[in-house]
């Protein structure tokens, strides 16, 4: 089992992630964001709008989930 926060993954909190693959923490990521969106949290939406900047180019994206996953791979 691996762990990654919420900050490692983008956003803006300590929230921990557990998963045994990368695919299963970023769902967790992707729900816990939407839960803040949700609540309004000023500082998950900040970084929610810093993420769809980066989304605006496929390629940077591409490089980035793909160091993200990197990460995730290399954790212990």
């Amino acid at each position: 089992m691996k762990k990654m926060t919420c900050k490692q993954l983008g956003g803006a909190c300590d929230f921990e992630f557990l998963g045994e693959t990368f695919d299963e923490i970023a769902n967790q990521s992707k729900k816990h964001g939407m839960e803040m969106f949700q609540k309004g949290d000023a500082a998950h939406i900040q970084a929610m709008n810093e993420m769809q900047k980066l989304m605006k180019d496929s390629s940077d994206f591409a490089t980035w989930f793909e160091s993200k996953k990197e990460e995730f791979n290399n954790l212990m």
